[in-house]
């Protein structure tokens, strides 16, 4: 990612922007001459950034610096770089090109994530966990269960990107305030040439030139970057939303992220496992989801056909939103990777609250053979509120199917089945199969191949 955005990779894209332009103009009449393209073609990857950081000193525009900067480098070229364009014609075409791959690296580690925990979820898929609503203990699910919730989200969060990337366009050739009055004048008023030089420069970028929008201003939409945030936003909160399960589970010792066997956790406190790489990409989607807002406004006080308060801003907006989720999806990738399942502890901790989630069982039971369901109600009721005061005073077990059996009403219950855990559990194995064959399986084949290497965590 850092490469994708780096300044490098940007100028790169500015000047295959102004190779395309000039090719295509060449091609459509204009007077260049193909050995005026040739030393632009030869010329092309000898960017000097410090040439170009005197010349923006001086001229106080960074395309310009580049115009510059590059007619040294071919100077038989240099009266035809950028002829007919306005500065946008560059950079909003050059960034849409580059977020395009930036959102396609994106795309690629969310499959993974997705893909690991799919994974995760099939190994656990039958194995009953407590279940959690307000964070207090409820009906039981499983471990695969849980993890497809997380997956189902990452799932949104691709979807979401997908769209993005689909519903891309670059902004075209449109000049100074998006009329094309700069490309009309140079083709003597003929339009037929002036969308053929659209649709060619489009196309030397590895663009649909079906996909340009129709009309623009001096920039693309500035909603395209709300757009693009928001999608990027989307995949911060699956990463947030997951690891704040996992840091909540990490408490309970029931799952825990990878740890190194020489991590310590804590200066002071040598016993310390923290869940450190999720809090780490908890920050970090925070910050993420924090400049969606900031595109919004962005957008908001665009006024008439441009004004450049846009520009210093998104620089840092798009860019550090981006790399910021970029890393949040590395840890991702390592955490999802390597999530241990302490089994003991989890069936420990599902036995201690199991008997209060089989009562609603029990009570169909008594009522079954023949017992009023409000008097079953009312016993289970007092029974619960004296088991619970007990454990709450320090009582390790839990001993209410034992004090529940010596109650007439219930005496030929079967207890003995209450206490299989899977009984509890509804379709939460069936669920897991459904959702890998119904959404894992298809992002599989599609990303198989081109899923990113694991990136290696320094900290």
């Amino acid at each position: 990612m850092a490469r994708i955005l780096s300044p490098r990779r940007r100028i790169d894209t500015w000047r295959s922007i102004w190779l395309a332009l000039a090719e295509a103009q060449h091609e459509l009449g204009l007077g260049i001459d193909e050995s005026q393209l040739e030393q632009l073609r030869e010329s092309r990857s000898e960017i000097d950034f410090e040439a170009a950081a005197a010349h923006e000193k001086t001229l106080r525009h960074d395309v310009m610096a580049h115009v510059h900067t590059w007619g040294e480098k071919a100077p038989d070229a240099r009266g035809i770089i950028h002829l007919g364009a306005t500065s946008q014609d560059i950079v909003c075409n050059g960034d849409l090109i580059i977020f395009r791959e930036a959102l396609e690296l994106v795309a690629r580690k969310l499959a993974l994530v997705i893909h690991q925990l799919g994974a995760f979820a099939e190994r656990w898929r039958s194995l009953p966990t407590l279940g959690f609503t307000h964070y207090q203990p409820a009906q039981p699910t499983t471990v695969g269960r849980r993890a497809v919730t997380w997956a189902q989200d990452f799932s949104i969060a691709l979807e979401e990107v997908e769209s993005r990337l689909e519903g891309l366009r670059l902004r075209g050739m449109r000049g100074a305030t998006g009329t094309q009055a700069s490309f009309l004048g140079l083709f003597e008023g003929d339009v037929g040439k002036v969308d053929e030089l659209e649709r060619r420069v489009a196309e030397k970028l590895g663009w649909n030139p079906e996909r340009c929008w129709t009309v623009s201003g001096q920039t693309y939409p500035r909603l395209v970057d709300v757009q693009i945030l928001s999608a990027l936003s989307t995949a911060a909160a699956a990463v947030h939303k997951t690891c704040n399960d996992v840091r909540l589970l990490a408490n309970l010792k029931e799952v825990q992220e990878p740890i190194g066997s020489s991590q310590i956790g804590s200066s002071a406190m040598a016993y310390k496992r923290n869940p450190m790489r999720c809090e780490r990409a908890t920050g970090l989607s925070r910050f993420v989801i924090s400049l969606w807002q900031n595109g919004v406004d962005t957008a908001c006080t665009q006024w008439m056909e441009r004004t450049l308060d846009d520009s210093s801003n998104r620089r840092l907006s798009l860019p550090e939103s981006f790399l910021a989720l970029d890393n949040a999806l590395d840890i991702m990738g390592n955490v999802t990777d390597g999530m241990v399942v302490n089994e003991a502890i989890i069936h420990a901790n599902l036995q201690r609250e199991l008997p209060f989630m089989a009562t609603e069982d029990l009570m169909l039971a008594a009522t079954k053979l023949g017992a009023d369901r409000q008097d079953a109600h009312e016993v289970i009721r007092t029974h619960s509120r004296e088991v619970a005061r007990e454990m709450m005073e320090g009582a390790t077990d839990n001993r209410l199917l034992e004090r529940l059996a010596g109650e007439p009403m219930f005496a030929e219950v079967d207890m003995q089945s209450l206490a299989d855990q899977s009984r509890f559990v509804g379709r939460a194995p069936e669920q897991v199969d459904r959702f890998l064959g119904e959404v894992v399986e298809p992002i599989r084949s599609r990303y198989q191949g081109s899923f990113p290497s694991a990136a290696e965590l320094n900290v």
